[in-house]
């Protein structure tokens, strides 16, 4: 079994001028890394997932970005001035469940068929402000 696999964010046109970047630790710890903001390309936040677990589990996450509970495992992007951004009124962090992950996908990153797991997000809500809340609708994970 590997004992961690690699994941990538892909945030789609994202709210300008607004910074973004990945939560790293928890609490009031933590970091944010990987900083960027919208330049016309959307944003790609990559880390790293620690497997736990079982084979005849649910696969289970641990890491530096990962948060929440088991089978309820997220990634926090962070906006604005949680992201670290001074002189914004955003202060938002969009939630990425990491539901959905299975062991077959897992396998095809072991057997040298793809090299991670990735997502694309929508960067922006329902009223055209930057998304924040746990991603809703979410397609889920795909190698």
């Amino acid at each position: 079994m590997p004992k961690s696999i690699q994941l990538r964010i892909i945030l789609e046109q994202p709210y300008p001028d607004v910074l973004f970047g990945l939560q790293k630790g928890k609490g009031t710890g933590y970091k944010t890394v990987q900083k960027q903001t919208f330049d016309g390309q959307d944003l790609q936040f990559d880390c790293t997932a620690n497997l736990k677990g079982e084979r005849d589990e649910s696969p289970d996450f641990l890491g530096e970005s990962i948060q929440g509970l088991p089978l309820n495992r997220f990634i926090y992007i962070n906006i604005g001035a949680s992201a670290g951004q001074h002189f914004t009124h955003w202060n938002r962090r969009l939630k990425v469940p990491l539901r959905g992950i299975t062991w077959a996908m897992i396998d095809k990153l072991t057997d040298g068929a793809a090299i991670r797991l990735e997502t694309r997000v929508n960067g922006r809500g329902k009223d055209g402000t930057p998304s924040c809340g746990t991603v809703k609708p979410f397609d889920g994970w795909y190698v």
